[in-house]
């Protein structure tokens, strides 16, 4: 899946009650999701949670883009659509 399918799935499912929430009640739960991924990512949990809670963040990180009107498969084409935003190398050959 493509993240522009993505981010549209999860418009289609969750969106209606997460604009209602607003931007700031979904940050947290964003926030919220971060907080399970690094606890997973410093337990060294099994590949299946880690799997899940790596799904949960992007979840989450697109509804906010959503709420925002931002539309991340552009976004991170424009950013990083040439390699590094900086020397523009691929891989990376800045101090950055």
């Amino acid at each position: 899946m493509k993240i522009s399918e993505f981010q549209k799935r999860i418009e289609a499912i969750y969106f209606e009650k997460d604009n209602a929430r607003g931007l700031e009640g979904t940050y947290m739960w964003f926030a919220e999701e971060i907080g399970e991924l690094t606890r997973a990512l410093r337990r060294n949990d099994d590949r299946e949670n880690l799997e899940e809670e790596f799904a949960d963040v992007l979840a989450w990180l697109s509804t906010l883009a959503s709420i925002r009107g931002i539309d991340l498969a552009a976004a991170a084409e424009k950013k990083y659509g040439n390699g590094c935003p900086y020397c523009h190398a691929t891989p990376c050959s800045c101090q950055h």
